[in-house]
């Protein structure tokens, strides 16, 4: 396999992704739980989305998956 330069679309999502995950991982967890809350989602997916946020698994989730997703996009041609 030759590598190839990723696409716009694949370049512009580990962008946002490590956004994501900075923001998640440096914020404090309170400020994140109160901007969820008044998002305004049903309760149940509130609560799943505040555990994640208390967790840090999302924050460290996307943090990991932004450069997976630019070698896979240089790697898989038209991603």
């Amino acid at each position: 396999m030759s590598p190839n330069p990723p696409r716009m679309v694949t370049v512009v999502l580990a962008v946002v992704l490590t956004v994501i995950g900075l923001a998640l991982v440096l914020l404090p967890t309170g400020q994140m739980e109160d901007l969820v809350r008044q998002i305004g989602l049903p309760p149940d997916i509130q609560r799943t989305v505040v555990s994640w946020i208390e967790d840090r698994i999302v924050a460290w989730a996307a943090l990991a998956a932004s450069p997976i997703v630019l070698i896979v996009g240089s790697l898989v041609r038209g991603l």
